[in-house]
């Protein structure tokens, strides 16, 4: 008897900000051109799930839901996260008949629960987790990688778990290395950074990726993980980690939403994140608007000290407000029959962000973020037509271009 063809499974692992939705992206966006039959899971620990709206906003998800599964409010590694993949899995590989089925965990998992899930598993193959290693972040907090060992045998005489043993134990646990962001570094550092993270994994292949520029081939026919090779790694792991309370927020790590209807003030919103974006502020990301660009819904992207704004869409109420719609009566009609289903005193316009990092730092900047929003004698100038001092960059990038 023949037995029954396993489905690969890869798995996108890493730390947060290390850009594993941008790779996440791009791959589905392939698999669509290529005609490459692809299913896909996205994990996000935040009930916002912002890379899940991010990705189903792609056209090949777009087109055929039924190839994406959203697991939200809980991380991946955790035994809720565990029972949610399964299931999520189960409803995939009940109907469709993948290539490959592509997970993109969110940044606070560990792959260890992943890992032991797959390997008794009777219709997934595990073939390759792609740790992401962001180069900046590298450079900035651990000296281009030189003091990431240092630091961890700290922890060990220390006692303490924290994100520094996440960093080093998503290496271990990899089979293939993705250095990303290496044209943010200083020139020529790149080969030290992976000259020195290569030391915790040295078995591993290395490789460096720009925007999520990796070929879709390159994961098709991947040997199946080598699950010996971690063996007495999850033997030394296991009970550590199935002893950790809250594996729902571990290494404490803590989420704040930001959830309001007013546009940011974008000369406070700038000043804030200036004085008050502490290093300990891992990942932030949502969707928002500013009382200057009101027709446009915004992306926030922060990883590290760094933030990016992308365009991702107009807003139905900012296309009303527009003389220049050229839209039909009835194109108007329809979205004035949207708007009436909103809730919010801006119509379709809000402002929905998750911040994550240590709870000290995220209280104070949650706290800060909240009075960038403009108070009421602002939205009363705002509507009277007032422009407020805008110190964000002019050109912003449109999500997709």
């Amino acid at each position: 008897m023949n037995e029954i063809k396993k489905i690969p499974i890869i798995i996108l692992n890493g730390f947060l900000g290390s850009g594993k939705t941008t790779l996440f992206i791009n791959i589905l966006t392939q698999s669509k051109k290529k005609n490459i039959p692809v299913c896909a899971i996205v994990n996000d620990m935040s009930e916002l799930d912002v890379d899940g709206e991010l990705v189903g906003n792609t056209e090949v998800v777009e087109n055929n839901s039924n190839i994406l599964e959203s697991i939200s409010s809980c991380v991946l590694s955790s035994k809720k996260g565990i029972k949610k993949l399964d299931q999520s899995l189960k409803r995939l590989l009940s109907n469709q008949k993948p290539e490959l089925v592509i997970i993109e965990t969110s940044g606070s998992c560990h792959p260890m629960p992943l890992v032991e899930y797959f390997k008794n598993h009777n219709k997934a193959n595990l073939t390759g987790v792609f740790v992401l290693v962001d180069s900046l972040k590298m450079a900035h907090d651990f000296n281009y990688g030189e003091s990431l060992i240092a630091n961890m045998q700290q922890n060990i005489i220390k006692g303490i778990r924290d994100t520094v043993n996440l960093l080093v134990e998503q290496i271990m646990f990899c089979s293939h290395l993705i250095l990303t962001k290496g044209d943010r570094i200083e020139e020529g550092k790149l080969a030290d950074v992976a000259s020195y993270v290569q030391e915790i994994n040295p078995n591993v292949s290395t490789h460096s990726v720009l925007f999520g520029n990796l070929k879709i081939e390159s994961l098709l026919d991947l040997p199946k993980y080598d699950y010996f090779k971690v063996g007495q790694l999850i033997e030394e792991l296991k009970p550590i980690i199935n002893s950790e309370k809250k594996d729902d927020q571990p290494y404490n790590l803590e989420t704040r939403i930001v959830k309001d209807d007013r546009p940011f003030h974008p000369e406070r919103l700038w000043e804030v994140c200036h004085k008050y974006l502490g290093n300990k502020i891992y990942r932030s990301k949502g969707f928002f608007w500013l009382a200057t660009r009101d027709k446009h819904s915004l992306l926030w992207n922060q990883a590290g000290g760094g933030i990016s704004l992308e365009i991702i869409g107009s807003w139905r109420s900012g296309i009303i407000e527009d003389e220049n719609h050229g839209l039909s009566k009835m194109e108007i009609n329809f979205l004035k029959e949207k708007l009436e289903k909103e809730s919010g005193g801006f119509g379709d316009r809000h402002c929905d962000l998750t911040v994550i990092g240590d709870k000290k730092q995220v209280d104070q900047f949650t706290d800060k973020l909240e009075t960038c929003f403009l108070n009421e004698k602002e939205i009363k100038l705002w509507k009277e037509g007032y422009i407020f001092k805008d110190p964000w960059p002019k050109k912003i990038v449109r999500k997709g271009n």
